[in-house]
C-alpha cells in the first residue's frame, strides 16, 4: 500500500504544473508534467510487478 500512496501523492504534485501548462501556456510546467508522468509510469510498473509477485506466491 505504501507505493500506491506514493503514486497518489505524485499525481497530486503534478496537478498544479498541469494547470499551469494547459491554462496558462507555461511550457516549463509542461516539461515538469512530462517528467512526473514518466515517474508515474515507472511507479505503476513497480506496483504491477509487486502485485503479480504476491499473486504468484499465493
Amino acid at each position: 500500500m505504501k507505493k500506491f500512496d506514493e503514486l497518489k501523492n505524485l499525481l497530486a504534485s503534478i496537478e498544479a504544473d498541469a494547470d499551469k501548462f494547459y491554462n496558462k501556456a507555461n511550457s516549463a510546467a509542461g516539461t515538469r508534467v512530462r517528467k512526473g508522468m514518466q515517474d508515474l509510469k515507472n511507479l505503476a510498473q513497480e506496483i504491477r510487478l509487486e502485485i503479480q509477485e504476491s499473486k504468484n506466491k499465493a
